[in-house]
């Protein structure tokens, strides 16, 4: 087991790494739209906010030598499924292989974030 860390994505705000290499598979941690540098919520409205977490998890799947074409399952929480458009705007964007996913909505995220976005790849 390999844990992952990159500069380039926020550090974990808990006891969490913010990805984990076993066996040929990535599992990430969930990322919120932070600015790396900063620590601070990027964006006032979903696609804003979207951009920012997909930034965030191609800079984590870089660290660990693959890209989102290799990911195979995505878990995607949103605060509000009023904004599953918009924020489908910004995920087809970045997936283009078009992984698994599951997307609910959740009452809260951490930091008054709109979405947040884990995944699973594999490793070239």
């Amino acid at each position: 087991m390999k844990k992952i860390f990159t500069e380039k994505a926020p550090a974990a705000v808990g006891p969490y790494s913010q990805a984990i290499e076993v066996n040929g598979m990535l599992y990430t941690s969930g990322q919120i739209p932070l600015d790396p540098a900063t620590g601070t919520i990027v964006g006032d409205n979903v696609t804003e906010q979207a951009e920012q977490v997909m930034k965030n998890l191609k800079a984590v799947l870089e660290a660990a030598g693959t890209s989102t074409d290799n990911v195979v399952k995505t878990l995607c929480f949103l605060t509000n499924m009023g904004d599953f458009a918009a924020f489908n705007e910004v995920y087809g964007r970045y997936f283009t292989e078009k992984p698994a996913r599951s997307c609910v909505e959740v009452s809260a995220l951490p930091k008054g974030a709109l979405c947040e976005v884990e995944v699973v790849a594999v490793l070239p």
